[in-house]
């Protein structure tokens, strides 16, 4: 049924000589193995390649374990750093400075040299006014919450479509005029925008910690010490380089096609990716969709399939911990005939694009923790395959002829089939 081409990301098909670009797409929930996959194929490239985050923001974090056992949650960092990939921050990306920090502070304590990173000026930036109105607003919503990360990712997205009110990366080189905006936000944006989400009037301890100038400081700090980190740059500086576009959440959670409320403020699927590809002047795009071997959602919302606990007893995930936000991780039998109509959804929206030829592929994670059989659903009814096949058959029910299959957590267990 299959022909196993390439194993290991040594022989990954990549060529180093002439320059490529790959989009990896979430075709879930989220949490489907991004960083793994960014991961593998950015070490194909060896440093001529630039990461590229090209939707979500700091609540997004993709896991990446290197053969040698470092594991790293990347966030702002693109999930080849650990390859010593360079990072593009795009438009379309939301920074965070105070969770910036955190994440530099964190490479440079496990020895990584922390490549360039780039982004370009137009770029929102989150306040902390923004994640304390997110969590404030989550924890009012009670049994009705959004399932959101509580970072301010959505809120930073509201604020901006205000010009009273916009950060951006470029305003972060004016101190004193971050300030004053800053100001503005704290007296006005943050008392409007509780009251339109009906949350309960603040208490003590919380309007003290609003209009604490010690955690506005804080802030103006952490976002000069980002400005100072990157190189502003537009994504004409990709042209020259292998590229490696890296999505975040999943497309089930795309601010346009997913299930309302319970979405992201963010077009998770190839939109932006074509859209920087279109500004850089680069011809094509392998687009890899990518999916666990189960179904899983961190957060509220319509679940297809939900089941009561773990469906395969080997299921470990040491990123997508309890929270007061998204409580616990929720698993589900993956459904095939979602997949495949979510990715053909956002495919056939994008293929026919003027000037950039557009090939998708997919990708199948997290198989070593199913047990003998894969289990899945067709029609509404519960299927069953050896594990073995099942990558093979899932690209088979999707229409891809090309499909990764991942073993483990590190890049050298993916593997490239060919049907």
């Amino acid at each position: 049924m299959t022909n196993i081409v390439q194993n290991g990301f040594e022989k990954s098909g990549l060529k180093k000589s002439g320059k490529a670009a790959t989009v990896i797409i979430g075709a879930g929930f989220g949490d489907e193995g991004k960083g793994l996959l960014t991961d593998f194929h950015a070490a194909g490239f060896g440093k001529d390649v630039v990461v590229v985050r090209f939707n979500g923001g700091a609540q997004a974090g993709h896991t990446v374990v290197t053969p040698d056992g470092r594991r790293h949650v990347h966030s702002h960092f693109g999930s080849g750093t650990l390859t010593g990939a360079a990072t593009f921050l795009s438009r379309h990306f939301v920074s965070n400075p105070l969770l910036f920090r955190r994440e530099a502070i964190e490479l440079e304590k496990m020895g990584v040299g922390l490549p360039a990173i780039f982004a370009d000026e137009r770029g929102p930036v989150t306040t902390p006014y923004d994640m304390l109105i997110n969590q404030w607003a989550e924890n009012s919503r009670g049994s009705g919450k959004h399932g959101s990360c509580g970072v301010g990712f959505g809120e930073t997205i509201e604020r901006c479509l205000d010009e009273r009110f916009v950060i951006r990366i470029s305003d972060l080189a004016d101190q004193d005029g971050l300030r004053t905006t800053i100001d503005r936000i704290r007296q006005k944006w943050v008392a409007a925008r509780l009251t339109k989400l009906n949350v309960p009037k603040l208490s003590g301890e919380q309007k003290e910690l609003l209009f604490a100038d010690k955690l506005r400081d804080e802030f103006i700090d952490a976002a000069t010490e980002l400005y100072a980190r990157i190189r502003v740059a537009r994504p004409g500086i990709l042209k020259s380089s292998n590229v490696v576009f890296e999505g975040a959440q999943g497309l089930l959670l795309d601010e346009d096609y997913g299930w309302f409320p319970h979405v992201t403020r963010s077009s998770t699927g190839l939109k932006n990716a074509v859209e920087v590809a279109a500004e850089a002047g680069i011809k094509r795009l392998d687009c890899v969709y990518v999916t666990r071997g189960y179904a899983t959602r961190h957060g509220a919302g319509h679940f297809p399939h939900e089941l009561p606990n773990k469906p395969y007893a080997a299921i470990e995930d040491a990123t997508n911990v309890p929270n007061p936000h998204q409580d616990n991780l929720r698993f589900g039998w993956l459904d095939l005939d979602l997949l495949s109509s979510t990715i053909d959804a956002d495919f056939e929206l994008y293929s026919a694009t003027p000037g950039i030829e557009i090939n998708r592929r997919l990708a199948v994670t997290c198989l070593d923790q199913l047990d003998a059989s894969a289990f899945f659903m067709i029609g509404n009814k519960l299927c069953e395959t050896s594990v073995d096949d099942f990558a093979a058959f899932t690209a088979q029910h999707t229409n891809i002829a090309e499909v990764y299959a991942g073993h483990g957590q590190t890049r050298e267990t993916v593997t490239k089939i060919t049907l």
